[in-house]
């Protein structure tokens, strides 16, 4: 983090937009501007968050390499903080026809269509019992999300996805309902587990759906999923993705995550887990700046998969400061 005054915001103004005069102009009070290679490193968690006993502060989000316990307990081996799995419904579904993943300029864009083998998941993560693993659950309405979570007793903790965009009658498409927010919420936590709700950022007002999951009892707010997207082939005159549509992730979103992340932090209580677009360990603290206790790392695994163990060699320091310091410190 470097302050800038006088001549020497002059010296940087290749660096800033518009120009220092006319900044001045119009707002005359001192600039902040962190960098790249921010110096500030932190702790690693010295209690749980969100009830639940994470390594560091990086989990590998739903979705990515989470369909079998043996990629689960690898991206563990590989630095990840904490897992969660890949999304499981009350009924098998194969998902949608391909192509399904598209990369893109600043990130991905895809249309899985919630692929999952439902109920035989559970023999899948038993090995995995004590293990900071997340399951994440969804279903069409309250009553199946209900249906779901039974099946897990010895889960850690549920992730509900009520947000991803391109699953009919799933996800978003009743994650934008706060009524059905709280009460899919409601149900799932009648099994005594900390219950983390994942957004959507495809809504008018997301502290409208997130002030929601906290009045059902949630634990924490995941923000967020993926925003609709789509891409048309010019060449075959058709969309690219085998489902049309699809959801964006990646580098492109992570301002739009940090501004749902800082618009949540004023609204609830409880903690907020970030994710979208993280890859670096500026990254991580601009989020917790704007208000997330801890993220999740999606698209960056495509990118390497020591990403964890990357992010987390420029994050952490015996002499850090302690997390909490800095979480929601960008609000004045």
């Amino acid at each position: 983090m470097h302050i800038f005054h006088g001549q020497d915001r002059d010296r940087q103004k290749s660096r800033l937009s518009p120009s220092p005069d006319d900044r001045e102009l119009h707002n005359p009070k001192t600039r902040i501007v962190l960098t790249e290679n921010t110096m500030i490193q932190i702790q690693l968690p010295q209690k749980e968050i969100a009830g639940v006993p994470l390594r560091n502060h990086l989990l590998l989000a739903a979705g990515i390499l989470g369909t079998t316990g043996a990629s689960l307990k690898r991206m563990l081996s590989l630095g990840a903080g904490g897992v969660v799995t890949k999304s499981i419904g009350p009924v098998p579904i194969p998902g949608h026809h391909g192509p399904a993943l598209v990369p893109i300029d600043g990130g991905l864009i895809n249309a899985m269509g919630l692929p999952n083998p439902s109920k035989d998941f559970i023999t899948e993560i038993s090995p995995l019992a004590g293990e900071p693993v997340i399951v994440s659950i969804f279903g069409g309405t309250p009553q199946e999300f209900g249906e779901v979570a039974s099946w897990f007793p010895d889960a850690l903790a549920f992730e509900l996805n009520l947000s991803c965009p391109h699953a009919e009658g799933y996800g978003a498409a009743i994650g934008v309902n706060p009524r059905i927010v709280r009460e899919c919420t409601e149900i799932v936590k009648t099994y005594n587990k900390p219950v983390w709700v994942k957004l959507t950022p495809n809504v008018t007002d997301i502290k409208e759906i997130g002030k929601a999951a906290e009045e059902g009892g949630a634990d924490a707010l995941v923000a967020i999923n993926t925003v609709k997207a789509m891409r048309i082939s010019t060449g075959a005159r058709r969309p690219v993705l085998g489902n049309t549509f699809g959801g964006l992730s990646g580098k492109a979103i992570f301002p739009i995550a940090v501004r749902s992340i800082y618009d949540l932090y004023d609204t609830v209580n409880i903690p907020i887990i970030g994710c979208g677009g993280v890859s670096t360990a500026d990254n991580v603290l601009e989020m917790m700046m704007a208000g997330a206790s801890a993220v999740e790392i999606g698209s960056a695994v495509y990118d390497s998969i020591n990403v964890f163990s990357e992010i987390a060699r420029d994050l952490y320091a015996e002499d850090g400061i302690p997390a909490e310091e800095i979480v929601g410190c960008a609000h004045v």
